[in-house]
């Protein structure tokens, strides 16, 4: 017999996809992406957490050298043609990197990915220390099927100082001051939102945050369990006037349904003083104060919480964005696998040096009593905002179109669009909705 080589771990990783694989050299084990399965592939992407990923492989590997991690950079469509295939011939990754919500479901529903509570249950010091909000997000029936890895991106309200002081207002605090401010600064000629309505995701964000402040939590997971007429509720219904109300009213920057959220050119706006607010994901902050440092270091960014709606169900800590990628563990997995990639997870993730990686990095974890870490971190204002966000969140809703499942979420992103545009009315989105949800 030839004596079992040390066992090592390959990971895969992309901006927004990541998997973990653990394989015998010489034994025939598992290697996806075509590596030897040595540990040796490192296919590299510079997006993401690659750093925070790197060093973390770098640290895991002095401490244990019978299981060696190394990292495989994959971009996004790619990777998860390749996950796919993998998965479906049995020759998948141990640990797979993924956002959650109905994409995660899909491989839960197909057999394919471990029941983490039993190894969070047994540790309650590991499982208390996420936010449970984030938790939630791979979350399906109450059992936990994947660990967050990275930062939280709650989507805020970004702000020029300037602008708006320029016409004696602050940032709108409910839904009628937003309207009120449309209009002063139309009126002296400013630009009231920029948006990149051309790559149609940042639209959603609009109707994610008022159909929680109209009707609360409650009113998604009644879509998200394809409760029946469920996009017709009322306050779907309404949150698509207001959309649709403040469209009419000139809110966003002329020609926003032909700039692009993948180029910068919506945040540009914003620190060229061509539009006074966006709507967008934290990872919008780096964006600006990469594309302008000054802009952000002279006091003129400022950031705030989505408004309120008067008479609405949904409490105004509320959020939504995404909440955090996960590392999720594969059913196809020996025991001596699974056992090696909890360990990871519960003594290699989020450990000290992972955590100040990560906020070296611009990222915030989801993880209980960083306070002192983040007072001595960069932007620390900033940092310090975005962690309270999260932690104190009653709700914190992931992305609908991440949430649902990719047809559906490719359904609402076309409907909605046509909301911006004007080409549907309110009433016919929430009709085209329910009838693409019954497909």
């Amino acid at each position: 017999m030839t004596p079992r080589m040390p066992s090592r771990v390959l990971i895969t990783a992309s901006a927004a996809a990541l998997t973990l694989t653990l394989s015998a050299c010489g034994s025939g084990g598992r290697t996806p992406g075509g590596g030897s399965g040595d540990g040796t592939l490192a296919w590299a992407l510079t997006q993401g957490s690659e750093a925070t990923f790197r060093a973390s492989a770098t640290e895991w590997n002095k401490e244990h050298p019978d299981s060696e991690i190394n990292y495989q950079y994959f971009q996004n469509d790619p990777y998860k043609q390749k996950l796919r295939t993998a998965v479906g011939a049995g020759n998948g990754p141990v640990l797979f990197e993924n956002w959650g919500g109905g994409g995660l479901k899909s491989y839960v529903d197909a057999g394919k990915v471990t029941d983490l509570t039993p190894d969070l249950d047994a540790d309650p010091e590991w499982k208390n220390r996420i936010f449970p909000s984030v938790l939630k997000s791979a979350t399906f029936d109450g059992k936990v099927y994947g660990i967050p890895v990275n930062g939280v991106q709650p989507v805020v309200l970004y702000y020029n100082k300037e602008l708006l002081e320029k016409v004696g207002a602050q940032a709108p605090k409910t839904w009628d001051d937003l309207l009120a401010l449309v209009k002063k600064l139309k009126a002296e000629g400013i630009a009231p939102l920029s948006m990149g309505g051309a790559s149609k995701w940042p639209d959603l964000m609009w109707l994610e945050y008022l159909v929680d402040r109209v009707g609360g939590p409650e009113t998604f997971a009644d879509i998200a369990a394809g409760k029946q007429g469920a996009w017709s509720d009322p306050a779907v219904l309404k949150a698509a006037r207001m959309i649709k109300q403040l469209v009419d009213a000139g809110g966003f920057a002329k020609g926003f349904t032909s700039v692009s959220a993948d180029t910068g050119q919506a945040e540009a706006q914003l620190y060229t003083g061509k539009a006074a607010m966006i709507l967008q994901g934290s990872w919008g902050y780096g964006t600006i104060t990469t594309g302008s440092p000054k802009f952000a270091s002279e006091g003129h960014l400022g950031w705030t919480g989505f408004p309120a709606v008067a008479g609405g169900k949904g409490d105004a800590t509320n959020i939504v964005g995404n909440t955090a990628n996960f590392f999720s563990l594969s059913a196809q997995a020996s025991a001596k696998e699974k056992k090696t990639a909890v360990s990871y997870l519960k003594d290699g993730v989020y450990n000290d040096t992972y955590v100040d990686n990560l906020l070296k990095n611009g990222d915030v974890p989801p993880v209980k009593d960083l306070d002192a870490k983040l007072k001595a971190a960069d932007n620390a204002d900033w940092t310090t905002y975005v962690y309270h966000l999260a932690r104190d969140a009653r709700s914190f809703q992931l992305s609908w179109d991440q949430a649902l499942a990719p047809e559906l979420g490719n359904d609402l992103l076309t409907h909605l669009d046509q909301l911006f545009l004007g080409q549907i009315s309110p009433e016919q989105f929430c009709a085209q909705m329910d009838k693409a949800a019954a497909k």
